[in-house]
């Protein structure tokens, strides 16, 4: 299983895509997790992972204290030591509906952190208050890129791609009840939205929206 495991890593796809490699845990065993923890330690590397579970994480921690890192808030961790980045700001600003799309909103981040950014993040500006959102709208349009974090209808994506000239990354969420259960309404939202230029991930894909940021800020220097 640790051969298995070591031949699956993709130590390329940095080089080839720019990204590094990544691993989604969720659907993952423990035994698993464990077996690649052991295999990127082993080839020096370090690997970020997705969708962790606490569980898991404090199984991996307890046998590997000083090579793992865990953030419980965006179920995200690191294997191996990071690598240092210069500190780079870039103008990446997530802007997220509510409290309960924190988690998605925090993985984008720490996709983000990972990769040597540092964004900014303004919570709980959905448009249910949108006041609230207008006292932050000034600092939201200093941003080179924004991703948006929202569930329930996704009203979010569309008045923010009305009122900044940034691209705008929408990621619906999973949060809501009724017609809004699973993130289905904010997906339909930001699909449908009549502002123009807004692009959109999969529901709670904040590993993807970070993703596309990079891209997008990279693609301007090249």
């Amino acid at each position: 299983m640790d051969q298995e495991a070591q031949n699956c890593l993709d130590w390329a796809r940095e080089a080839r895509t720019g990204i590094a490699e990544a691993v989604f845990a969720e659907s993952k065993t423990p035994e698993q997790m464990l077996n690649i923890v052991r295999a990127t330690l082993d080839a020096g590397k370090c690997l970020f992972v997705t969708r962790l579970s606490v569980d898991v994480a404090a199984q991996i921690t307890r046998k590997y204290p000083e090579f793992f890192g865990y953030d419980a808030d965006s179920r995200t961790g690191v294997i191996g030591q990071k690598p240092e980045h210069d500190k780079k700001s870039q103008g990446i600003v997530i802007v997220a509906a509510g409290t309960s799309d924190m988690t998605v909103a925090k993985e984008a981040a720490e996709t983000l952190r990972f990769n040597g950014f540092q964004p900014k993040i303004i919570a709980d500006v959905g448009v249910a208050g949108l006041w609230r959102l207008l006292e932050r709208i000034d600092e939201i349009r200093e941003a080179r890129v924004v991703i948006a974090v929202a569930g329930m209808e996704g009203a979010l994506f569309s008045v923010l791609g009305g009122l900044i000239s940034a691209p705008v990354i929408a990621v619906p969420t999973s949060v809501g009840y009724g017609v809004s259960h699973n993130g289905k309404a904010a997906l339909s939202s930001a699909l449908a939205t009549c502002s123009p230029g807004i692009v959109t991930v999969n529901i709670d894909n904040g590993f993807g929206a970070a993703v596309a940021c990079i891209k997008m800020l990279r693609a301007e220097h090249s």
